[in-house]
């Protein structure tokens, strides 16, 4: 399975009418959906689907047509998620009739269509290529897909001696910054204590992350 790190968008234009789409990471979804419904007052709909993965396995998955006729559009992007093998992603098309219906067809093509259209996007970011590791031998510049491979949630507890502690915490903070530009999900501190030992920091963050601060810091 994939997820998304940061946000594509997308534009498409049929028969007039407008398509604005926006793929996101889960974290990001309602409150992005609260901000575009304020940018765009007068779009006709805001059409929505979603993959998630729960903590205990499940995934749970949801499409709304938002006064499109039913099956039109919010699941034919949910099926596109499904597809793509994408979880813990959010979507949201923005929609301004430009005065021809395009019949529920057309509809089922377009909404799917500009989410495509994003999740080219997404394939290939520019950016720094010391951040990323890598740099085309063309311009010096680096190109990194926002599209990663996706990774559980997991927790741990992280234990150093007093004299280690800020090597610790430096550790933790360069997890989280991988974490972030791999995974797209940051690693959290849940709690940092004290014992006769030295200290512990409780940790949850992308599984494959934890695990190897683990190896290091158990």
């Amino acid at each position: 399975m994939r997820t998304i790190t940061g946000e594509v968008s997308a534009e498409l234009e049929e028969k007039k009418s407008r398509f604005l789409g926006f793929v996101l990471p889960y974290a990001q979804f309602n409150d992005r959906l609260t901000v575009l419904r304020s940018e765009h007052p007068k779009a006709n709909h805001h059409v929505t689907a979603f993959r998630l993965m729960r903590p205990d396995g499940r995934i749970e998955e949801g499409a709304r047509d938002d006064g499109e006729p039913s099956g039109t559009s919010g699941m034919p992007i949910l099926r596109l998620l499904i597809g793509e093998r994408l979880i813990d992603v959010g979507v949201i098309v923005v929609r301004y009739f430009g005065g021809t219906k395009l019949g529920t067809g057309g509809l089922a093509r377009a909404y799917p269509g500009v989410v495509k259209a994003a999740l080219a996007e997404a394939q290939a970011i520019p950016g720094d290529p010391k951040a990323f590791g890598i740099a085309d031998n063309t311009n010096g510049t680096a190109t990194r897909s926002r599209l990663q491979d996706w990774s559980r949630l997991s927790s741990g507890s992280l234990r150093a001696g007093f004299a280690r502690t800020s090597a610790l915490e430096q550790a933790v903070s360069l997890a989280a910054e991988l974490a972030q530009a791999e995974f797209g999900r940051p690693v959290t501190v849940l709690d940092r204590r004290f014992t006769e030992n030295g200290t512990v920091i409780d940790v949850e963050g992308p599984e494959t992350i934890i695990l190897n601060l683990q190896q290091d810091w158990s």
